[in-house]
């Protein structure tokens, strides 16, 4: 199938995702980067219930411009990556699930490092006001071209370096864990519980990738809001990291864990779930249109995809 419809199968999956899961990314968000000596909020709920009475339902819905532009763009990019990766290392195995994986995650970093910048900064604007009243960026573009105005190209790709180390590994344990969870429930096509069987193998898989990179995206909001108010507080990685350790503990990289892992498995399950059985049953359809008409009776394997969500 031809990249750009394989692509275009995750884009309303995928918007709907961020529709549905955007506002758990939000209290993740506000939850990552509050001032430890004076928090806003309590936890989950209280993060939730704060946002929607103080700055209204639409505050859950700050940033949100920017994944949606960004989303297409890094659907070909994974479904690009990852198809050729593992057309390059030949054989389905879980250690190729991994680096064809963590090899999409690595490219797309490229578009999800400045996306994600945006995004972040505008979910922290006007942080418990209805209608701010002086509001730094209009919109997730207007974030991006000032942020470069004022700090160039290194500027727009602050948290690259977090970003990536997250991406990498993230998407290659997302490949591998759905790959492992599709063979060990037996999603065959002739199952009668295949769609339940694929939906909790994506929203496993969802989970399974956030905890094993969960306290470095902590890292990367932090740096990537860190300025946000004019002052910089940290100096880099390793700076973050010692200062987040010594004035919260452990603990830190644990912050907002609870919103990301409800956001992550029915998000996560139902794309997942959409794009195999859309690819299967184009696959099918495109062997069937092939095949000599002796040979039509002869029953068709299914495919194993190769497919992941963006929105993780």
């Amino acid at each position: 199938m031809p990249l750009g419809v394989e692509a275009s199968l995750l884009i309303r999956p995928g918007a709907a995702g961020v529709l549905v899961g955007h506002p758990f990314d939000t209290v993740k968000v506000r939850l990552q980067v509050q001032n430890v000596d004076k928090p806003l909020y309590r936890g989950t709920y209280h993060c939730f219930q704060s946002i929607a009475r103080q700055e209204s339902m639409l505050g859950l819905y700050k940033g949100i411009g920017s994944p949606m532009m960004g989303l297409t763009f890094i659907n070909a990019i994974v479904f690009g990556v990852q198809g050729n990766a593992m057309r390059k290392l030949g054989r389905d195995t879980p250690l190729n699930q991994f680096l064809a994986g963590a090899a999409a995650g690595t490219i797309q970093c490229v578009i999800c490092c400045p996306m994600e910048l945006a995004k972040t900064r505008m979910q922290l604007q006007g942080t418990g006001e209805k209608k701010s009243k002086r509001k730094l960026y209009k919109n997730s573009l207007d974030c991006l071209v000032r942020i470069y105005n004022k700090e160039g190209i290194r500027g727009i790709n602050r948290g690259m370096v977090t970003t990536l180390l997250r991406e990498a590994p993230g998407f290659g344990v997302y490949f591998l864990a759905y790959d492992m969870w599709t063979r060990y429930l037996g999603c065959e096509p002739e199952d009668p519980y295949m769609i339940p069987k694929l939906l909790f193998a994506g929203g496993m898989s969802g989970i399974a990738s956030w905890i094993s990179t969960y306290p470095v995206d902590v890292i990367k909001s932090r740096l990537q809001a860190d300025g946000v108010g004019g002052v910089h507080q940290y100096s880099g990685i390793k700076d973050c990291v010692r200062q987040s350790l010594k004035k919260e503990g452990w603990r830190v990289f644990t912050r907002g864990l609870t919103s990301t892992l409800l956001r992550a498995f029915p998000v996560n399950a139902t794309t997942f779930a959409t794009v195999t059985l859309f690819l299967m049953y184009m696959r099918e359809g495109e062997e069937c249109s092939i095949q000599d008409p002796e040979a039509q009776s002869v029953q068709l394997q299914p495919l194993q995809p190769q497919t992941q969500p963006t929105s993780m």
